[in-house]
C-alpha cells in the first residue's frame, strides 16, 4: 500500500524552526541566559499557597459563554457535523473558543477523536493548538506549565478536571530532511566513518523534540495513523493528513511513515501498540509487527520511568492478560518484567497457564470499576512466582521475612532506576508475605494480623488468587466471616486438622542450679521459698515471652476474635 500522506513536506512547504515561547525566549537562548519561562510566575500547589487554586477553578467572563453556541448546526457544504456536539466535553469546547477567539488554531487532536470515531467514550479530550505555551497561560489563568522537554499546558477546571493543550510539533527528522541535511551528513561532521558504517553508525532514537510546526507536521509525527486525526468543533470536520481514518474503518494499528524508523526512534510505541491492540480490539499491521519485533532489543535504552509506567497502563486498563501475552510473544517480558519471563521458561506451559489465570482474574477485579492501588497491581501479577519459590525464613528475628529473590531484585530495580515509590514496593512485598498467611502456610497471632493496615488489600489479592486458581476457598471463606480459617497440618497433625502445639521447653540461666537446690531443700523442710526464686522464676517467664514472636507457635489462635 502507497504512502503518499506519510511522505516529507515539499520543498517550498514551510521551514521548521525550533520554535521559542515568545520573542524573549529568542534573546535568551542567543546570550544563554535561563529560559524566561522559569522567571514568570507559575501558580503554586495549594498547600504552600492556598488562595492560587481560586483562579484555577473560578469561572471567568469568556466562559460565561453557553458550550455550544459558536458550533454550527452543519458544515459550509450543508452537512451535519461528523461527530455529535452533545458528546463532546463542555470545558474543552471552552477552551477552543477562547483560543479562536485570540487569534489561534485549536484542535480536538488524538485519543479522543479516535475514540469517538470507534463509537466509545473518550477518558479525557486533549488539544494542539498553533498558540505556544507562553501564550496559552497568558489567555487561561487557570493554567499551569508541566514539563522539561517540550511544555505541555494544563488548564484547571472544578473537581480536579484537567484539558491539555499542547502546541503543534514537528518531527527532529523531518527538520533535518527540510534543511537538506541527512543523518550521514551529520555523521560524517561528527568525523564518522563514511558509507556503509556511518548508516550503520546512525541512532534513531529521538532524545529531543523541542521543535514547533504546523497542524500537518503535528499530524505527522505523531506514532499511530489513528492517533493522528484532528477534529475541527467549528467547522464540524475531521481532520486527516494520514489516512488514519482509512485504518480506523479497516481496523489497523499502523504506524505513520516508515514502521522501521518510528520504531526505533522510541520503542515504547511497542508498548502503546500492544495496549491499543488489545483495549479496542484492532489488529497490527503486519509491517508495523515485523518493526515491533526488530525493535524490542531497543527497549533498555528507554527511560525506565518510562517503561514502567506504560507497564502499568496495560495492568491498570484491564487488559493485562492480552496485552502480556502479546509482550510474551514479542519477547519483550524480559526487558520489562524478568521475573515472569524466566518463570515462563522454567515452568514451561503450565507456568504460563497459571500466570494468566491470574491475570485474567485480575483483569475482571479491574473491570468492576473498584479501584485498586499499583502495589495490589504487581502484587497479584507476582504471586505465582512467589508462591513458586522456596519459602526461606530466616531464625534471626531481626531480619525480616522476605519472597522470592527474583521479586526482591524486581522491586529494588524498579525502585533504582525506574522511580516507583518505595512505599509501594515495600508495599507489593509485604501483600506477597501475607499471602502465606492468609493460605495458613505461615502462623501468625490472628488479631494482629486482622489489624494491620494492610490486612484488607491482602485480601483483595488473596480474592484474585483463589479466583484464578479455584484454592483456598474456604480459607478465603473463613476470613471473611471473621473467623480463623485452619492452619495447614503437617505429617504429624491431628485429624481436626491443627498441628500439635509444641510447648516450649523453659532455659534456666547459669547459676540456677544452686538456688534451685536450696529451694527445693527448704521446700521439703517446709520453709517457704526466698524472695531469689521468685524472681528467677519471674525472668523465665518474661524470656519466655520474649522469644515468642508473631510466627510463633504457642500464639497461633491466642487473639482470635
Amino acid at each position: 500500500m502507497t504512502r503518499d500522506s506519510t511522505e516529507t513536506p515539499p520543498a517550498g512547504g514551510p521551514t521548521l524552526q525550533p520554535a521559542p515561547d515568545d520573542a524573549r525566549e529568542v534573546a535568551a537562548s542567543e546570550d544563554g541566559s535561563q529560559d524566561p519561562l522559569e522567571l514568570l510566575p507559575v501558580p503554586e500547589a495549594a498547600e504552600e499557597n492556598p488562595m492560587a487554586m481560586s483562579a484555577f477553578t473560578e469561572t471567568l467572563p469568556e466562559d460565561s459563554l453557553p458550550e455550544t453556541d459558536f458550533l454550527p448546526e452543519s458544515t459550509r457544504s450543508g452537512r451535519p457535523a461528523e461527530i455529535d456536539p452533545e458528546k463532546l466535553d463542555p470545558d474543552a469546547l471552552k477552551v477552543i473558543h477562547r483560543l479562536h477567539s485570540h487569534g489561534h488554531q485549536a484542535y480536538l487532536v488524538g485519543g479522543c477523536v479516535r475514540d469517538l470515531m470507534l463509537g466509545r467514550t473518550p477518558k479525557d479530550f486533549d488539544i494542539a493548538t498553533s498558540a505556544h505555551p507562553g501564550e496559552v497561560r497568558a489567555i487561561f489563568r487557570n493554567c499551569r506549565l508541566i514539563g522539561r522537554r517540550f511544555r505541555l499546558a494544563h488548564i484547571y477546571f472544578k473537581g480536579g478536571k484537567i484539558i491539555e493543550v499542547s502546541t503543534f510539533r514537528a518531527n527532529p527528522t523531518e527538520l533535518d530532511a527540510a534543511n537538506g541535511v541527512s543523518a550521514a551528513d551529520t555523521g560524517a561532521e561528527n568525523g564518522e566513518e563514511e558509507g556503509a558504517e556511518a548508516e550503520e553508525s546512525q541512532d534513531l532514537l529521538i532524545t529531543h523534540d523541542n521543535v514547533f510546526g504546523t497542524a500537518e507536521q503535528d499530524a505527522r509525527r505523531r506514532d499511530f495513523t489513528m492517533n493522528g486525526l484532528f477534529y475541527d468543533v467549528a467547522e464540524g470536520q475531521v481532520i486527516d493528513y494520514v489516512r488514519g481514518r482509512r485504518d480506523i474503518d479497516e481496523r489497523y494499528i499502523r504506524t505513520i511513515g516508515d514502521p522501521e524508523i518510528r520504531m526505533r526512534e522510541d520503542p515504547v510505541r511497542i508498548l502503546r501498540a500492544v495496549r491499543f491492540a488489545a483495549k479496542l480490539g484492532l489488529d497490527i499491521e503486519s509491517r508495523t509487527y515485523a518493526a515491533m519485533e526488530g525493535a524490542v532489543e531497543d527497549l533498555p535504552r528507554c527511560a525506565p520511568a518510562r517503561l514502567l509506567e506504560e507497564t502499568f497502563r496495560l495492568i491498570r486498563g484491564g487488559v493485562a492478560a492480552p496485552t502480556l501475552r502479546l509482550l510474551a510473544a514479542l519477547d519483550a517480558l524480559k526487558v520489562l518484567l524478568p521475573p515472569v519471563a524466566a518463570y515462563f521458561k522454567e515452568y514451561g506451559r503450565s507456568g504460563q497457564q497459571t500466570f494468566y489465570a491470574f491475570a485474567e482474574a485480575l483483569d475482571r477485579r479491574v473491570s468492576t470499576g473498584e479501584p485498586l492501588d499499583d502495589a495490589i497491581l504487581l502484587a497479584a501479577l507476582l504471586v505465582p512466582i512467589a508462591q513458586a519459590a522456596p519459602v526461606v525464613e530466616s531464625q534471626e528475628q531481626a531480619e525480616r521475612p522476605s519472597v522470592a529473590q527474583a521479586i526482591e531484585d524486581l522491586l529494588a530495580e524498579f525502585v533504582q532506576s525506574a522511580r516507583l515509590p518505595r512505599r509501594i514496593a515495600e508495599r507489593c512485598r509485604l501483600l506477597l508475605i501475607a499471602q502465606r498467611t492468609l493460605t495458613g502456610e505461615r502462623r501468625r497471632r490472628t488479631g494482629a494480623f486482622r489489624r494491620h493496615p494492610l490486612f484488607n488489600d491482602a485480601l483483595i489479592v488473596f480474592e484474585i488468587s483463589v479466583e484464578a486458581t479455584g484454592q483456598h476457598r474456604e480459607a478465603l471463606e473463613a476470613w471473611k466471616r471473621g473467623e480463623l480459617p485452619p492452619i495447614k497440618s503437617s505429617e504429624s497433625a491431628t485429624e481436626g486438622g491443627e498441628a500439635p502445639r509444641k510447648r516450649r521447653r523453659r532455659r534456666r540461666r547459669g547459676g540456677r542450679k544452686t538456688g534451685a537446690g536450696e529451694g527445693a531443700s527448704a521446700s521439703a523442710a517446709g520453709a517457704p521459698a526466698g524472695p531469689g526464686v521468685e524472681a528467677a522464676d519471674a525472668g523465665d517467664d518474661e524470656g519466655d515471652d520474649a522469644d515468642s514472636g508473631p510466627d510463633s507457635d504457642g500464639d497461633s489462635e491466642s487473639d482470635e476474635g
